[in-house]
């Protein structure tokens, strides 16, 4: 081993320690050597890292680093600071925690042709913390149709070549050299402290030594060859007992192996690659070794390959994660020969025809009542109920299979009912065939939850809100913050007190903004929990592919292209898994903050009591609010984050076992940030707005109302 590194490693110079000030003093005077000095530039990048580095990053001490085979000194930042900045590009398909067990990762290669790009990858990524490499052989014009060197590299060793090109990636980067490559007597002390074995090399003799050592020691073995992709993992660090080069060469000696010629090999080598699975031009050119060419052809493509595959299986070892002994092939060729045209969908944007239920004119009174009861709000516009309709009365009974995770003890479904009814009681006035209602304890199924029958009553103050309620809608557009006016406020809490709710109006601007990071984190917990994201994303909609009369049309969602691109990502269960194993994503949030940071309002509607009619009479509050809110030309949307309906602490568990503290500390902190009561129980969010029409309206299934007639 060569202990000199003068002429493949930085030297790291510090201007506080005196005779690093009087080496780079003595380099200053030299007029051969330049100096570089971009030490700004880094610490203008790592400023603008997201999150911001603390104090002990930036105001890290720089260095200066001499490379002696380029005569030239950079400043630089120091090791933490530059290792930060360098690496960050590296997130989060390399998380920081990751990154940092990674560090204590040493790598041994042993040949460096395919090595090279092997241990280029390894430090581009950072994904091992000390590299050794090994070859006796130096670098020969040849050689530059797949080493990534130079002419003037010409007679260097191909160790050395290599370890100047990453120290001039990353001067802080532990390398070190066996010039005089690894044979079957130095293989051991080669291995020593190596974690992770790359044979490369060509020797036979070295290559089955390297692995009898490496069983020994349990260290996994990875080769990669340069046809077709070949990637060959051997774990002896999960199965000791393993046959070496999967038990192909059956029982052979190191001595057997020494010193074969390139065409002795050859036999070996087939066994060792698999005859029948080499590429064409491979095998025919093996045929003309010795003849028509002078050894096998690699090319600098497929060994850039061999170089990113090693490096992602290293990545695998190093991480703990699945990786199993055997091989595979990623034949490029074969690859780009099954190209094919993208799939293609249709615009989601595209004119749609009126979503609006009820188009065609109802037979009669009650058909009205009927059809302006299906009309109600509903989470995820689940409409998850049954109406139903006879001489004497309309009965709405609750659909259990209609409903979600999120709907908690059936408490939302029951505020959708009570919505239902209150339209019901509107078209019923109009009508003039308005009766008594009444409100039932309990859900069971078969059993009505509430029920209102038909007579000749008449209100006039419900009949006049006939027309309102038949337009009423979700707006989820941007707004433009605007003051509530002061009478406004006041008709709106009267609504909901007429039906035994209590609205609170927040309008206080920072008050506004922490609401909506308490919704913020309520969304991103919903996207983090497996069972409430596959939920939400079955309820989206994607016109014309998906029927739009049950879930949520995406184009009422009014999301822009970037908004609508990034949904894409966030529908997808591998994704918000990774995200959620890093406890990440805050931006999943960010479409409900942005929202409710563009609102006049945010009305929290509750109700006194927890039983099943005291939802019912909620819902019925929270839709004469709605309706009077968009009378006056104000936007409204619903949001129900995860804890709405959530009370007891098993609630929460049932709703998200990882976030369970979270969403009760959430409830709790929204719940005093508006003032609602310890026995008042929270109905909906609504968001108001001054913002433009919506874009579509939810339209509604036929057949979750009915007309039965009594004999």
């Amino acid at each position: 081993m060569n202990d000199f590194r003068g002429d493949y490693a930085a030297l790291v110079l510090d201007e506080a320690v005196p005779d690093d000030a009087e080496l780079l003093e003595l380099l200053r005077q030299d007029p051969a050597v330049l100096f570089v000095d971009r030490l700004e530039l880094q610490r203008a990048n790592l400023r603008s890292l997201v999150p911001a580095p603390g104090p002990e990053v930036t105001e890290e001490r720089p260095v200066w680093a001499y490379y002696s085979w380029r005569r030239t000194v950079v400043r630089l930042l120091g090791p933490a600071s530059f290792r930060l900045l360098r690496l960050d590009r590296n997130r989060n398909k390399i998380t920081a925690e990751q990154q940092d067990r990674l560090r204590g990762v040493t790598v041994g290669i042993v040949g460096l042709s395919v090595g090279h790009a092997v241990s280029l990858a390894l430090t581009l990524e950072g994904a091992c913390g000390a590299l050794r490499l090994a070859d006796f052989d130096t670098m020969e014009l040849s050689n530059l149709n797949r080493v990534p060197g130079t002419v003037l590299d010409l007679g260097v060793n191909k160790a050395v070549v290599a370890a100047r090109r990453l120290a001039e990636i990353d001067p802080y980067m532990d390398v070190s050299l066996w010039e005089d490559g690894v044979s079957t007597d130095t293989v051991a002390a080669f291995l020593d402290g190596t974690d992770v074995v790359i044979d490369e090399c060509d020797s036979l003799d070295v290559k089955l030594s390297l692995r009898q050592e490496a069983r020994r020691r349990r260290l996994p073995v990875l080769m990669a060859t340069s046809d077709r992709g070949l990637v060959d993992v051997e774990r002896f660090d999960l199965e000791p007992e393993r046959p070496l080069f999967h038990g192909v060469l059956g029982d052979v000696d190191v001595e057997s192996l020494s010193g074969l010629g390139a065409r002795e090999k050859i036999p070996l080598v087939l066994r060792i690659l698999d005859a029948g699975q080499l590429s064409t031009a491979m095998a025919a050119s093996l045929v003309e070794v010795d003849e028509t060419i002078s050894t096998w052809p690699q090319l600098g493509s497929d060994v850039l390959l061999g170089g990113a595959q090693v490096a992602a299986a290293v990545r695998r070892i190093g991480l703990g994660q699945p990786l199993a002994s055997g091989r595979c092939r990623m034949d490029l060729d074969e690859h780009l020969d099954t190209l094919s045209e993208p799939a293609t969908s249709e615009p989601v944007f595209a004119a749609a025809e009126s979503a609006e239920a009820g188009s065609t004119a109802p037979l009669d009174a009650v058909d009205a009542v009927l059809e302006s009861a299906a009309l109600a709000p509903s989470g995820g516009n689940v409409q998850p109920w049954k109406i139903v309709a006879d001489d004497e009365a309309l009965s709405f009974f609750l659909a259990r299979e209609h409903t979600t995770e999120m709907d908690v003890g059936y408490r939302g479904s029951l505020v959708a009912i009570g919505a239902a009814l209150h339209n019901a009681r509107i078209a019923a006035a109009a009508s003039g065939i308005l009766g008594d209602v009444r409100l039932h304890s309990g859900t069971d199924p078969g059993r009505p939850v509430a029920t209102m029958t038909f007579a000749d009553g008449h209100d006039p103050d419900l009949a006049r809100r006939y027309v309102h309620m038949r337009e009423r809608t979700s707006n989820r557009n941007m707004g433009v913050p605007a003051g509530l006016d002061s009478a406004l406020a006041a008709r709106l809490v009267e609504d909901a007190e007429k039906e035994a709710g209590r609205l609170r109006l927040v309008t206080e601007r920072a008050t506004v903004t922490s609401i909506g990071e308490i919704l913020a984190e309520s969304d991103r917990i919903r996207f983090l929990t497996p069972t409430l994201h596959r939920e939400m994303i079955d309820e989206l909609r994607w016109p014309p592919a998906d029927p739009v009369d049950v879930g949520i049309d995406v184009r009422a969602l009014e999301l822009d292209s970037a908004e609508l691109s990034t949904l894409e990502l966030l529908r997808r269960p591998d994704v918000m898994a990774h995200v959620g194993g890093q406890d990440g994503g805050r931006a999943l949030g960010n479409s409900t903050r942005d929202r409710v940071s563009s609102s006049s309002a945010i009305a929290v509607l509750s109700v006194c009591g927890r039983g099943a009619a005291d939802y019912v009479r909620g819902g019925q509050a929270t839709e004469s609010v709605w309706i009077t809110a968009q009378q006056h030309g104000l936007a409204v949307q619903p949001i129900s984050p995860v804890f709405l309906y959530g009370v007891e602490r098993a609630e929460f568990e049932q709703l998200s076992p990882r976030y369970a503290g979270a969403l009760e500390g959430l409830r709790r902190e929204f719940v005093d940030l508006v003032g609602v009561g310890e026995k008042e129980s929270l109905i909906m969010v609504l968001r108001l707005s001054h913002a433009p029409a919506p874009s579509v309206r939810s339209a509604r299934r036929r057949d979750r109302t009915g007309r039965r007639t009594t004999s």
